[in-house]
């Protein structure tokens, strides 16, 4: 379900010069230009624009037009502000693109153009050298707001993009090349009335492991939601025509598992295999890693499940890219969520087949516990894992802070690759 418009929420602000019809989306209300207040009640998302082109943001109450609320836009103070849709209710909100106040996660878990594996997709790697931070910087030098659980990230434009575990996916955005982090309102504002169908206790906007992609021109977002420590949880799918845009569509339920099911449905990851089919790959402990095609259409399961790794002492969180004739599997292995006593890890292997064998560095196969071990952590960060890669050249992870009491934070790698095509750091 898409968003209802808005009407008769917004008092105008005043305005200096004519305020055209094309200076504003249909549906939207004029308000006012830039540099002159807009007095709003709720939540809406607010477009900023003039002459038919616009970029939009999620803002709450009383607000002053102005560009720097509205990242990778080249408005002047000719542009205007204008109030649309609300963002408070439904099963759809918008990603806003406005400088909000920073926030941390509130809950962690337990948990052929593609953005995970095509290098010519809208997520593969970019190419161009770094200055301070970005591809080409070993490990990316992190400010801002940093903390984070579970880590997607991509690039859309001059603007990275990373969403994250926490109160209704949280979402943060860098505008100076992956160096600065800051906060953005989250993607859900109130329930799904789905989510209870599915998973009876889930409750307030707890959502766990979302993942970003590009596929064919559309912007997709799986998240998952469960309870701690059971296997009756849901995988849902939001999409968008860009993140920028900030108007996301529900598109529903994409698979669940209950507690007569030997697999847990959360940690999804979008995977495009070498001939373009999408491919989706998701779990958590229980039977360990799955994977199943999915409909290009619909992007929802069309077949059966292929288990591709297993541990007795806790798989998850998942990650295929494909790379020179590969297909690597990345996991995060061990005890999550625990603060400094965390002992995770992120541990790989590769196949010739987007359905497996994987296979270690040792031969072993993942299916019977294998799986080698990339990076473990150090005495300042603990237990990293819930990874994800952008392209084949970058690597997100969350980890714990021993130097912040454990606190979780997002961390940024280059990932490299040795002469026999393993990865490394």
């Amino acid at each position: 379900m898409r968003l209802k418009l808005w009407a008769g929420a917004c008092l105008l602000g005043m305005a200096t010069t004519a305020f055209a019809a094309t200076d504003y989306p249909s549906g939207y209300t004029k308000c006012a230009q830039v540099g002159s207040a807009c007095a709003m009640t709720g939540t809406h998302t607010v477009a900023l624009g003039k002459s038919g082109s616009f970029v939009y943001a999620t803002l709450t109450g009383n607000f002053t037009c102005q560009t720097s609320l509205f990242p990778s836009n080249s408005f002047t103070a000719s542009a205007w502000c204008s109030v649309g849709p609300t963002a408070s209710g439904g099963s759809s909100s918008s990603v806003a693109s406005s400088i909000a106040s920073s926030k941390s996660s509130s809950s962690v878990a337990s948990s052929a153009s593609s953005s995970k594996s095509s290098s010519s997709s809208s997520k593969a790697s970019s190419s161009s050298s770094s200055v301070a931070g970005g591809p080409g910087s070993g490990f990316w030098p992190l400010k801002g707001d940093v903390g984070a659980h579970d880590p997607t990230l991509t690039k859309e434009g001059s603007t990275w993009w990373q969403m994250h575990t926490g109160t209704g996916i949280q979402v943060r955005y860098s505008n100076d090349n992956g160096v600065t982090w800051a906060s953005t309102p989250q993607i859900f504002l109130s329930r799904p009335s789905w989510w209870k169908t599915y998973v009876p206790n889930h409750t307030n906007l707890d959502v766990w492991a979302p993942d970003l992609s590009t596929y064919n021109g559309r912007v997709y977002l799986y998240y998952s939601i469960s309870t701690f420590g059971s296997n009756v949880s849901a995988i849902g799918l939001m999409s968008a025509s860009s993140i920028s845009s900030g108007s996301w569509r529900d598109d529903g339920l994409v698979i669940r598992s209950t507690a007569s099911n030997n697999y847990n449905a959360i940690d999804p990851n979008l995977t495009i295999d070498k001939d373009g089919n999408p491919w989706l790959t998701f779990g958590s402990f229980w039977n360990g890693i799955q994977l199943t095609k999915l409909d290009k259409s619909t992007m929802k399961p069309t077949g059966s499940l292929t288990t591709l790794a297993t541990r007795s002492g806790g798989i998850e969180a998942p990650t295929i890219i494909y790379r020179s004739g590969y297909y690597y599997l990345f996991v995060s292995i061990d005890k999550c969520c625990a603060g400094v006593d965390s002992t995770y890890k992120i541990a790989y292997g590769r196949s010739t087949s987007i359905t497996g064998p994987y296979l270690d560095k040792s031969g072993k196969d993942m299916k019977s516990g294998g799986g080698t071990v990339l990076d473990a952590g150090n005495d300042v960060w603990k237990g990293p894992g819930g990874q994800d890669i952008y392209g084949t050249s970058v690597i997100i992870r969350h980890a714990y802070d021993a130097t912040a009491n454990g606190a979780p934070k997002m961390l940024i790698n280059d990932l490299n690759w040795d002469s026999s095509g393993w990865p490394k750091y």
